[in-house]
């Protein structure tokens, strides 16, 4: 049943303080909750009998609902939504835990200093904070070069050697023109060297393209076709690369009470997220959100089967550009108060430490 648009005007204040019993309640305790729970809680007098005629009217309006013949009732994927959007009062981190978010990402600059530890970092501390699993979606960033040189593989073949200024290092095989000379090899990298080091590829193109002319006076027509050749090869295999996923806490998301088939279903997530499906997509979402993004259940079809509730946040580089996002999953159940304001700060601290670096 699909919630009306304007539901927050058709419940009277009664109506809203019982729902939001009912969902605070199913949040903490993941049970079905009864109407002489909720009629415990209030702090107004009313008999479970009044509970439940309430109980039936937010069931007419999609937001809850009786699971099998259980007396209890929990909130739909709907009522969750409309809990998220409408009612959750969401907290501040404190400056204790901010001072510990921010020492264990530091933790992975003061490692190997690349990226990707410190990603590692941010979603094994989500993963610890939530109790869920942390996930990180990175785009494929525009790697700033700190080297770059042609490596002769055999007469036909040579590899393009990247060393990243984050420490990262990438291979790429391009072909070789025949006849090309050892020292030819050389003056490549030398010409590379002096336009590339500390710009991203795409910035090299584009000065070697302004710089055309004066690429044809210093090379021979070989020693430029490798050029040319080197970066198209490494430029465009950067563009097709898929995003990096990082997720740690998985063994959080399923316990010994789970049935086989949601077990199985939590399985099928963690494959869905290795294989890269829907990534994209997921990425392009958050990056129009601004702030922190909730999914609940089928609302992202990456995580419909599961179940599951994700709940990310973009972080930017030294340049404002969305490079990936970061967050928690968990069921459904999430604690969103507490966890939306630790996924919003934690991005906040990996955006400011791609500042710094930057």
């Amino acid at each position: 049943m699909k919630v009306p648009e304007d539901v927050m005007s058709v419940l009277n204040a009664r109506s809203q303080d019982i729902f939001r019993k009912l969902v605070e309640r199913y949040l903490d305790t993941g049970s079905p909750v009864a109407s002489r729970d909720i009629a415990r809680m209030l702090s107004v007098g009313l008999s479970p009998a009044s509970v439940r005629n309430v109980m039936h009217d937010l069931e007419d309006l999609g937001l809850i609902a009786a699971p099998h013949t259980s007396a209890g009732r929990l909130p739909t994927q709907q009522g969750l939504r409309f809990f998220v959007d409408a009612m959750l009062e969401v907290g501040a981190v404190d400056e204790a835990e901010k001072a510990s978010i921010a020492k264990q990402i530091q933790s992975g600059v003061t490692g190997h200093g690349r990226v990707e530890d410190v990603l590692t970092e941010a979603s094994q501390l989500l993963s610890g904070l939530s109790h869920g699993a942390g996930v990180v979606i990175a785009t494929k960033s525009d790697l700033i070069l700190k080297h770059i040189e042609f490596i002769r593989l055999d007469a036909e073949r040579a590899m393009v050697v990247l060393v990243g200024e984050d420490g990262s290092v990438e291979n790429r095989v391009v072909p070789l023109p025949p006849g090309l000379t050892a020292s030819a090899l050389t003056q490549a990298s030398n010409f590379l060297a002096h336009h590339a080091v500390g710009k991203t590829l795409n910035e090299t193109m584009q000065t070697l393209r302004a710089q055309r002319d004066r690429m044809r006076s210093e090379l021979d027509a070989l020693t430029q076709s490798l050029v040319e050749a080197g970066m198209a090869t490494v430029t465009n295999n950067g563009a097709t690369a898929p995003p990096t996923v990082i997720v740690r806490g998985r063994a959080n998301l399923i316990n010994d009470t789970m049935a086989s088939d949601e077990v199985n279903k939590i399985r099928q997530l963690f494959d869905e997220l290795e294989s890269r499906e829907g990534l994209i997509e997921l990425l392009g979402d958050t990056d129009k959100a601004q702030g922190v993004k909730i999914f609940i259940g089928s609302e992202n079809k990456l995580f419909s089967l599961s179940g599951s509730s994700v709940i990310l946040s973009p972080y930017k580089d030294a340049n404002q550009k969305v490079v990936g996002v970061i967050g928690v999953i968990g069921p459904t159940r999430l604690n969103y108060a507490r966890i939306v304001p630790v996924v919003d700060y934690t991005a906040n601290v990996v955006s400011a430490m791609f500042r710094r670096n930057g």
